[in-house]
């Protein structure tokens, strides 16, 4: 195979899989790890794919422009699903508070809280909030702001300043991108401000997100790595991903994995 037909594959194999590992990808073209990085390197410049640590990404990956809230509802949905119910094991006991980040895999988080315990329950996602309003078992708490019309989230000084003043037991944040890197990480800088309060507020953190965000690094970084006790994810993470978050200290469950 040539090295323009190998970087066309490479690209097309990016794309179709949202990243893939420099090692994967030498084992894939039986190629060496030298030789991948610079058919990254070519196609970066391109402006096809991206590079992050350890593989690459779709060059759209790193761009500003979010997709909205519909459009990632529909977006890998049996593995959100899957990692709501992995979630399921960390709900609280009764008594306890909990803060639920806005996203289509919180909202999957929200919709199977147990009704058997009261809990105190903060979030910034008009959707969560409107799903768990009649809940009587949920003390409700949402927090104000100006709502961003593409994620339904409340962002802001009004948010920020409610955040600062509060200790919650747990909370379930989602995120754009994840890495040892650059951490957290997310393209709205006032977004990036409302997450970074509520890892900050929270006893435990628990990050739900599928492996397509893994690896990736969106512009604003709102957490270190450092910030996070578990991720939970799906059964297709890269294996040098994972061995990098686990040795950073994270803990890593993938939903729907056999044991």
């Amino acid at each position: 195979m040539y090295a323009e037909e190998r970087q066309q594959a490479i690209a097309a194999h990016v794309i179709n899989k949202g990243r893939a590992s420099v090692a994967d990808l030498a084992k894939t073209y039986d190629v060496t790890t030298e030789t991948v990085r610079r058919d990254l390197a070519a196609l970066d410049r391109a402006g096809v794919v991206r590079r992050v640590h350890g593989g690459a990404v779709p060059a759209r990956a790193l761009h500003l422009v979010e997709p909205g809230v519909g459009e990632r509802e529909e977006t890998r949905a049996d593995y959100k699903d899957a990692i709501a119910a992995a979630a399921a094991e960390f709900f609280p006991l009764s008594g306890a508070s909990m803060l639920l980040d806005a996203g289509t895999t919180t909202a999957r988080i929200a919709s199977i809280l147990p009704t058997d315990r009261e809990l105190v329950v903060v979030t910034n996602s008009v959707p969560i909030a409107a799903r768990l309003a009649g809940v009587s078992s949920v003390t409700l708490q949402l927090l104000g702001g100006r709502v961003r019309g593409l994620t339904q989230a409340a962002v802001g000084e009004q948010a920020l300043r409610v955040l600062d003043s509060l200790r919650v037991d747990i909370a379930f944040v989602g995120t754009n991108g994840i890495s040892v890197r650059h951490g957290l990480s997310t393209p709205d800088s006032e977004e990036a401000a409302v997450k970074r309060a509520m890892v900050q507020c929270a006893n435990y953190v628990v990050v739900a997100a599928d492996s397509t965000k893994v690896g990736r690094e969106d512009l604003v970084s709102f957490a270190p790595i450092e910030d996070v006790d578990t991720l939970i994810t799906d059964a297709e993470i890269d294996d040098d991903d994972r061995r990098q978050l686990t040795s950073a200290g994270v803990e890593v469950i993938t939903a729907g994995a056999s044991e």
